[in-house]
């Protein structure tokens, strides 16, 4: 992840970099995108929701091609049904997806993939993350919990949640993206709660570092967090769904900023429903627009 100074700001216009073509399956188009990841050669792999596939969208492409799934909602191998994450494993050269509605995760070639294999069955997969030791964290939407695998192992060790709905310090309420740092503390968005929780290693609890468990559209609050991505300094950065705003919190702020969207629309600078994110190597700001069926570039401006 790149270091991006606290100061840092983008354009307030962003870029549609992928679909923007109105709701549909066609090779320029998407339907509800959900998480996205972003490689080093600046290609976007989307978890599109209501196409129940996996994109590839290169850089200044203006189609994307059908990496996984894409064969009609399903539960066979070579089927997905409705994906909400994706993320690349570089060591294996894989796709590891969110099969949400299939519960389970999949783990897909990434080059002429034609069919995918279960590694994780019976979860409600909302969200993946890998850490440097390659444990997988997954967050499971209906257990209220996030759960760390070694892959290739069916049962996984809890590190958040896990003890019922409920907006206790030791609970989830519909988790759903998630963010591993290089302590290994999980950052959990915990959707219902309208809070971003910190669980250290090992902790029985968490700790609530952004939102204030009141939904609304102040600088202090959250209204059911989405994607979120934290930096070496501890800066979060979450996007806020049912404001259609993405917010940076600097590490022990009571008040989050807005970064990018924060109006309701379908221009360069609206967001609706924003879901997904993440940032390239330059710090440049990816969201995915799950309402307007586009993925949306936010450059970062020159300090």
């Amino acid at each position: 992840f790149p270091n991006i100074p606290s100061n840092a700001s983008w354009n307030l216009n962003g870029t549609t970099i992928a679909g923007g073509h109105g709701d549909g399956d066609g090779l320029n188009q998407l339907s509800s995108p959900y998480g996205l990841y972003v490689d080093d050669n600046l290609t976007s792999y989307i978890a599109v929701y209501n196409n129940h596939c996996i994109v590839k969208w290169k850089y200044k492409a203006v189609t994307g091609q059908v990496v996984a799934g894409g064969k009609g909602v399903g539960n066979r191998m070579d089927q997905l049904n409705r994906p909400m994450d994706v993320i690349l494993d570089e060591k294996t050269d894989s796709l590891i997806i969110c099969d949400s509605h299939n519960r389970r995760v999949m783990q897909w070639p990434r080059r002429n993939g034609r069919i995918g294999k279960k590694i994780i069955d019976k979860v409600f997969c909302r969200s993946l993350a890998m850490d440097d030791q390659r444990f997988l964290y997954v967050s499971d939407g209906i257990r209220n919990e996030v759960k760390k695998y070694r892959i290739g192992k069916p049962d996984g060790i809890l590190v958040a949640g896990g003890h019922g709905p409920g907006n206790h310090l030791n609970q989830l309420n519909s988790p759903t993206f998630i963010f591993v740092d290089g302590n290994y503390s999980v950052f959990v968005s915990d959707s219902d709660n309208h809070r971003l929780m910190k669980w250290l290693k090992d902790a029985k609890e968490g700790i609530v570092v952004a939102g204030n468990q009141s939904q609304g559209s102040a600088l202090s609050e959250l209204s059911n967090p989405r994607g979120v991505v934290v930096d070496s300094s501890g800066t979060i950065y979450v996007v806020s769904l049912n404001d259609n705003r993405v917010m940076r919190w600097l590490a022990g702020a009571t008040e989050g900023t807005v970064i990018a969207g924060g109006k309701q629309g379908k221009e360069g600078h609206q967001l609706y429903y924003p879901v997904g994110l993440s940032f390239d190597q330059y710090g440049n700001l990816y969201v995915s627009d799950f309402g307007n069926h586009r993925v949306q570039r936010f450059s970062i401006e020159d300090l």
